[in-house]
């Protein structure tokens, strides 16, 4: 899984697995999910994320992640 916020855009992109989205559906405005070609759920997109999520802290909690990456 992977977190990607644009400053810019002010969107936030949560990339769940590495396949390829052959589908999106608005579920509510601003709030976007991306489906794979069997209607997996791959990845979500919520723009003006600032104004609808609390981007100042990131809490991760019984993971089993095997590694952990910050990238500037």
């Amino acid at each position: 899984m992977k977190l990607s916020y644009s400053a810019l855009a002010d969107s936030l992109y949560i990339d769940l697995v590495d396949r390829p989205s052959v589908d999106s559906r608005e579920i509510k405005p601003g709030v976007v999910l991306d489906f794979d070609a069997e209607d997996n759920l791959v990845g979500i997109d919520i723009d003006h994320a600032s104004k609808v999520i609390d981007l100042s802290r990131l809490e991760i909690e019984s993971l089993p992640a095997t590694s952990v990456g910050l990238v500037a």
